[in-house]
C-alpha cells in the first residue's frame, strides 16, 4: 500500500516574479523590466539604480512595447531624471530618443514628439541632435519624414530657424517632400527673425520643386518679407505670379499686407494704385483695410484730410469704425497739434456709442500737454476718473514726462509714488524720463539715486539712460566718475555707443583735458565703435578750441578716409579754429579750398570770417566781405550786422555804423539788445557820451527798445561788485542823474567789470528820455 503522506513541502506554484535586480545581469534586467512594463501592473522603482543607456535603449526599442507609447514615454522621462549619462542634450541618449520618437509618430502622438524634441534642443548646446539628423549612425533608427517635419517645427519653436533651415536642406538632398505647414512655419520664422531674403526665396523655390503645393498663406508670408525689406516691386511681382503661375489668387490679407507697408513708407500714390488693383481682382476693402489706410495716412504728416476721407468711405461701405479706428485718427490729429479737432472726433466717437478707452484718453492728455493746454489735460484726467477708467502705466509716464519738462521734479516724484500705489511698476521709460528731468535740473545726486534704484529693480539701463547720466556727470566735471561708469557698464554687457564716448570726449575738452579726450577717441575706435560725422565734429571742435587746429585738420583727413563726408558744421568749426588762433588768412585759404570742393558757406560761415577780420582790425576787408556776401544774395542776420556795427564804432566810423543800423531796421532783423549794448559799450569806453545819446535816440524812435527792456528777462551770474554797480546806475537813472550814471558806467567799463544787460538798456532809455524831454522844452 502506497504511503500518501510526505514530510517534504509541495513546490511553490507562484515563485517570486520580480527577483532582486542585484542578482540579475543586464539581459535579465531588460527582460524583467520589459515584462513589467508590458503588464503595467507593478512598479519598477527598484530597478532604477541599475538602469544604463544600453538597457534603456533595449527596452524602448522592444517590439513587445511598441503598442504602448504612453508607457514608453513615461519610462523615458523617469530615466532622464534618474539615470547617469542619460539626459537631454547627451549623445548617449540619442538611440533611445530616436526609437521613442519612431513609436510616437507611429501612434500619431505629434504633440508629445515635438515636446520631446524641443526639450532636447534646449539642452543640446553641442548640437548632437542636429548632427545625428544630418549624419545618422548605425545604432540610430532610420529617420522618417515625420521626424524631419517635426524637427523643423521644434527648431523654429526654439527660436533657431537657421538650424531648421539646415534640416530642410537635408530633406531636399534626400528628395523628401515636407508638409505645407512645415514650410509655412519655417518661412514665417525666417521672416520674423530678419533672416536674409535669400533664405526665404530658397525655401519657397525648393519646396515647390519637392512637390509642395503653395497656398495663399505661403505667398502672404513672402510678400510680407519683401515689404519689410522695402522691396515693393518684388512683392507686386509675386502677387502677379500667384494667379498666373500657381492658380492661387491674392486675398484681402495679401493686399492689406502690401497696403500697410506702403502706408508706413508714405508711398500714397502706390496705395491708391493698389486699391484700384484690389477692386479689379473682385476684392473689396474690409475693416482691416480701412484701418490700415487710416493709420498710414495719420503717420504721414499733412495727410490727415485723406485719413478722414477714408473714414467717410468706411462708413459709406457699411463698415462701422471701431475704437481702434478713432484712436488712430485722434493720435494723428494730436501729433499735428490739432487738439480741438481731436476732441471733436472723440465726441463723434461717443455719439456712435463707442466709449473712449484708456488709449483714447492717454492720447488726448499727451496731446494737450504737448500743446501746453494743461487745463484741458486735467479735464480729461477727471473724466477718466468719473467714467471709471483707471490710469495705466502709460498715463503715469505721460504725467511724469510733463512734470519733468516743466521742471517740477517734486510733482514728478509724487506721481511716481501714486503710480506704484496703484499697482503699476515704473519701467525703463519712467526712469529714463526722471533721469533726464533731474539731469536738466542739474540735480546730479537725484540722477545717480534714480539710476541706482532702476538697477536695483533689475530694469536694465539702455543707451539713453547711460548717456544721460554720463552727460550729468560731465556737466558737474566729475569726469573720472563718468569714465568709471562707462567702464562698469561695458564690463556688465551694457551697450556703449559713440554717443557715450562722444559725451566724455566733449566733457574732457571743456575741462581742458585734450589729451584725455584723444585717448578716449582712440579707445572708442579700438572697441570698434565707429564715429559718425557728429562725433567727428565734436572732436574737431574740441581740438580747435584747445588751439590744436593742425590736429583738427588731421581728424578731417581721417574722416574723409573713413568714407564720411564733412558737413557745414565741420568746415565752419575749422574756419572758427583758425580765427581763434588769430590766423585769419589761413581761415580764408581753408574757406576758399573747401568752396572748390563743393562746400556751400552759410551765414554762420560769414559771421565767423567777419568776426575774425574785425578782431584783427581789418575793417575794410570786413566791409568788402559783407558787401560781397549781400551782393551775391546770401543771407545775413542780426549777428552779421552787430559784428560790423561794433567794429565800426570802435574805429570811430559812427555814420557807417548808423547806416547799418538803419539797414537792419529796414530788413526787419533788428536792432536788438546786442546792437544797443555794442553801441553803448563801445562809445562809453571811448568817452563819447554825446555820440551814444545821438545814436540811441534814433533807435528809441523806432519804438522797440522799451519793449525789449521791459519784456526780456536776462539771467546772468555777476559778482557782488558788479551787482552793486548795476544797482547804483539804476538808482541814478531813476533820480534823473544821467551824467553821473554814464560816468559810473564808463569807470567800471575801463576796469573790465560788467553790469546787468537790463541796466545797460535802462541807461540807454534814460539818456534818450532826457533828450526827448529837452527837445520838448525847447
Amino acid at each position: 500500500m502506497m504511503n500518501t503522506s510526505s514530510s517534504s513541502s509541495p513546490p511553490n506554484p507562484n515563485p517570486n516574479p520580480n527577483p532582486k535586480p542585484c542578482c540579475l545581469n543586464p539581459t535579465e534586467i531588460t527582460e524583467t523590466l520589459t515584462d513589467i512594463l508590458s503588464k503595467n501592473t507593478s512598479s519598477f522603482t527598484q530597478f532604477i539604480p541599475h538602469l544604463t543607456p544600453t538597457i534603456i535603449y533595449s527596452i524602448i526599442s522592444s517590439k513587445s512595447l511598441k503598442s504602448n507609447p504612453q508607457t514608453l514615454l513615461n519610462f523615458f522621462k523617469t530615466s532622464l531624471v534618474h539615470t547617469p549619462n542619460f539626459s537631454n542634450g547627451s549623445v548617449t541618449t540619442l538611440p533611445s530618443f530616436f526609437s521613442l520618437l519612431q513609436t510616437l509618430f507611429a501612434h500619431n502622438k505629434w504633440s508629445d514628439a515635438k515636446t520631446l524634441l524641443v526639450n532636447f534642443i534646449s539642452a543640446d548646446t553641442h548640437r548632437h541632435l542636429l548632427r545625428s539628423i544630418l549624419h545618422p549612425t548605425r545604432d540610430i533608427p532610420r529617420h522618417s519624414k515625420a521626424l524631419y517635419d517635426t524637427a523643423i517645427g521644434a527648431y523654429v519653436q526654439s527660436g533657431s530657424p537657421n538650424l531648421a533651415m539646415i534640416v530642410f536642406r537635408r530633406m531636399k538632398r534626400l528628395k523628401i517632400c515636407p508638409k505645407l505647414i512645415t514650410c509655412n512655419t519655417l518661412l514665417n520664422s525666417l521672416v520674423k527673425h530678419s533672416s536674409s531674403l535669400n533664405y526665404s526665396t530658397e525655401l519657397i523655390n525648393d519646396a515647390i520643386k519637392l512637390g509642395v503645393v503653395p497656398n495663399v498663406n505661403m505667398f502672404n508670408i513672402m510678400i510680407n518679407a519683401y515689404c519689410l525689406e522695402n522691396k515693393f516691386s518684388e512683392a507686386k511681382d509675386l502677387m502677379n505670379k500667384m494667379s498666373r503661375e500657381f492658380n492661387c489668387p491674392p486675398d484681402n490679407v495679401t493686399y492689406n499686407t502690401l497696403l500697410n507697408a506702403l502706408c508706413k513708407k508714405g508711398r500714397l500714390n502706390e496705395v491708391r494704385e493698389t486699391l484700384l488693383d484690389m477692386k479689379k481682382q473682385g476684392l473689396f476693402p474690409n475693416r482691416h483695410t480701412y484701418n490700415t489706410l487710416i493709420h498710414g495716412y495719420c503717420l504721414r504728416k499733412g495727410c490727415l484730410t485723406e485719413a478722414t476721407h477714408v473714414l467717410d468711405l468706411m462708413t459709406q461701405n457699411n463698415f462701422l469704425p471701431d475704437v481702434w479706428t478713432y484712436n488712430t485718427l485722434i493720435s494723428g490729429l494730436c501729433d499735428e497739434g490739432r487738439i480741438d479737432e481731436a476732441i471733436r472726433v472723440c465726441s463723434e466717437m461717443e455719439k456712435l456709442k463707442l466709449l473712449p478707452d484708456v488709449i483714447t484718453y492717454n492720447t488726448l492728455i499727451d496731446g494737450c500737454f504737448k500743446s501746453e493746454n494743461c487745463s484741458e489735460a486735467s479735464k480729461f484726467l477727471d473724466l477718466m476718473s468719473e467714467r471709471g477708467i483707471s490710469r495705466n502705466e502709460v498715463t503715469y509716464n505721460i504725467l511724469i514726462k510733463w512734470y519733468c519738462k516743466e521742471g517740477d521734479m517734486d510733482k514728478a516724484s509724487e506721481t511716481l509714488e501714486h503710480m506704484e500705489a496703484s499697482g503699476f511698476f515704473p519701467d525703463s521709460v519712467t526712469y529714463n524720463t526722471l533721469i533726464n528731468g533731474y539731469s536738466k535740473a542739474g540735480n546730479l545726486r537725484q540722477v545717480l539715486k534714480t539710476m541706482n534704484e532702476m538697477i536695483g529693480r533689475n530694469i536694465k539701463m539702455d543707451k539713453f539712460t547711460l548717456n544721460t547720466v554720463l552727460h550729468s556727470l560731465c556737466l558737474e566735471k566729475k569726469l573720472d566718475d563718468a569714465y568709471k561708469l562707462l567702464q562698469d557698464c561695458k564690463n556688465k554687457g551694457y551697450v556703449v555707443d559713440e554717443v557715450s564716448y562722444g559725451t566724455l570726449i566733449v566733457g574732457n575738452f571743456k575741462n581742458g583735458n585734450a589729451d584725455k579726450a584723444l585717448k578716449l577717441w582712440d579707445e572708442m575706435k579700438e572697441n570698434e565703435i565707429f564715429p559718425s560725422i557728429v562725433t567727428y565734429n565734436s572732436i574737431i571742435g574740441g581740438l580747435c578750441k584747445s588751439g590744436k587746429t593742425d590736429q583738427a585738420i588731421a581728424k578731417l583727413n581721417e574722416l574723409l578716409e573713413s568714407g564720411l563726408f564733412p558737413d557745414e558744421t565741420t568746415y565752419n568749426t575749422l574756419i572758427l579754429g583758425y580765427c581763434w588762433e588769430g590766423n585769419v588768412e589761413e581761415a580764408f585759404r581753408f574757406h576758399n579750398d573747401m568752396v572748390k570742393n563743393n562746400f556751400k558757406p552759410d551765414v554762420y560761415t560769414c559771421n565767423i570770417l567777419l568776426h575774425g577780420l574785425c578782431s584783427k582790425g581789418l575793417v575794410e576787408k570786413a566791409f568788402t566781405l559783407f558787401n560781397t556776401w549781400v551782393t551775391n544774395g546770401k543771407t545775413v542776420d542780426a549777428v552779421t550786422y552787430n559784428t560790423l556795427v561794433s567794429c565800426l564804432c570802435k574805429v570811430g566810423r559812427f555814420e557807417d555804423a548808423m547806416d547799418l543800423v538803419t539797414e537792419m531796421k529796414k530788413k526787419n532783423i533788428g536792432p536788438d539788445k546786442y546792437t544797443y549794448n555794442a553801441v553803448l559799450g563801445t562809445l562809453t569806453d571811448g568817452g563819447k557820451h554825446q555820440e551814444a545819446e545821438d545814436l540811441m535816440s534814433m533807435m528809441i524812435e523806432w519804438g522797440n527798445i522799451f519793449d525789449d527792456a521791459s519784456n526780456r528777462e536776462v539771467n546772468e551770474e555777476l559778482d557782488a561788485s558788479s551787482m552793486a554797480y548795476s544797482e547804483t546806475i539804476d538808482k541814478l537813472c531813476s533820480e534823473g542823474e544821467y551824467r553821473d550814471a554814464m560816468r559810473v558806467f564808463g569807470e567800471i567799463s575801463e576796469a573790465g567789470m560788467a553790469v546787468k544787460k537790463s541796466t545797460c538798456i535802462s541807461l540807454m532809455c534814460a539818456l534818450v528820455k532826457r533828450e526827448i524831454k529837452w527837445s520838448n522844452v525847447a
